[in-house]
């Protein structure tokens, strides 16, 4: 988290608002923030800000998102979402959907 914070605070003045926004994941007493989400300069990719913003309306927690992102699904083709973030985002949310009524 706070490796995150402090890149974060090289690319921009103020990176609260994007801290607020950013997934993380809760093992045990850490948080730690997942690299998926991240864009070669360190800012967080928009696909996965939107993918992410609609799991906290659908009220999918965040690890449940994580392992979503990570893990093979059946509506994608066996594609695992995180592979998919560069080919457009209507697939990811139509899968992102489905979860959400699980």
């Amino acid at each position: 988290m706070e490796q995150v914070q402090r890149r974060l605070s090289e690319l921009m003045e103020d990176p609260e608002p994007v801290m607020q926004q950013v997934v993380r994941v809760f093992i045990g007493e850490g948080t730690y923030c997942p690299g998926f989400q991240f864009l070669a300069g360190g800012l967080v990719h928009p696909t996965v800000l939107d993918l992410f913003q609609r799991a906290m309306a659908l009220k999918i927690p965040h690890n449940h998102f994580t392992a979503w992102m990570v893990s093979p699904s059946a509506v994608l083709s066996g594609a695992r979402p995180v592979d998919l973030l560069e080919g457009g985002s209507a697939a990811l949310f139509k899968a992102l959907e489905a979860l959400g009524r699980k």
